[in-house]
């Protein structure tokens, strides 16, 4: 459900997917190709959430931001796995957040990384570009190489994939 909030609608592009159970709220805009998937929450209602081109926002996961304070920065080309909830914070391009990540105000996250499947990331953490984080709370695991880049592009681009797949759907 794309839904108004306080004069502010999300700005959606055609080429983008939204589920039909996902909800996108107020002050939301997507980038082109991008899309959110079901029951995906993008709450715009207390600060703005600006999503990249070619990234995805999985089931269940959760953008918001903090009143006044921090909104949402998601870069191009990024993947937010089902259950993650993301708060507050700036994600650079080509990021794979995994799925129950728990991402808190202020954090920032650098172009290329990896944040594991169920990590939390503490409010004002800074996350150097092309690095693996991991554990809760995360820590730094190890530097990332050229293949684990190929493979947060290979989960933006499946996403990419089934995007075209359910736009092309027969409306029901």
């Amino acid at each position: 459900m794309i839904r108004r909030y306080q004069g502010r609608l999300p700005q959606i592009p055609a080429s983008c997917y939204v589920d039909l159970s996902a909800q996108a709220i107020g002050d939301v805009t997507l980038g082109e190709n991008s899309s959110v998937w079901m029951n995906a929450v993008l709450r715009g209602d207390v600060n703005s959430i600006r999503v990249g081109a070619n990234s995805n926002v999985q089931d269940c996961a959760v953008l918001h931001g903090q009143r006044n304070l921090y909104s949402v920065i998601v870069g191009d080309w990024v993947t937010i796995g089902h259950n993650a909830t993301v708060h507050g914070c700036v994600v650079g391009d080509a990021v794979l957040i995994g799925m129950g990540v728990t991402i808190l105000n202020d954090c920032h996250i650098g172009e290329g990384c990896i944040i594991a499947a169920g990590a939390v990331l503490p409010e004002h953490t800074v996350v150097p570009p092309k690095t693996l984080w991991a554990g809760v709370p995360a820590k730094l695991r190890r530097e990332l190489s050229d293949g684990d880049r190929a493979l947060i592009l290979e989960y933006a681009q499946n996403y990419l994939d089934y995007t075209a797949i359910y736009l092309n759907e027969p409306k029901s």
